[in-house]
């Protein structure tokens, strides 16, 4: 996943930070708690393609750091 496009990209339903899954191919919105697939590197920012977290998936995140004032 190309690191400019995930700055850019944010949750379409919660407008929160999204967290890329290599080993699943997702990005994650933890405030939203649904996963949404990358297919062929194209995210798939669709909330009814998205899969709904489970409570140990969330808890297994990583905390999100702030962002560096610019």
């Amino acid at each position: 996943m190309d690191a400019k496009l995930l700055e850019l990209l944010v949750c379409p339903v919660t407008k929160g930070p999204l967290i890329y899954q290599r080993e699943t191919q997702e990005l994650v919105s933890r405030s939203a708690r649904l996963a949404y697939p990358v297919r062929d590197g194209i995210p798939i920012m669709l909330e009814n393609e998205a899969r709904t977290l489970t409570d140990d998936e969330l808890a297994r995140l990583p905390t999100p750091s702030p962002l560096a004032a610019a």
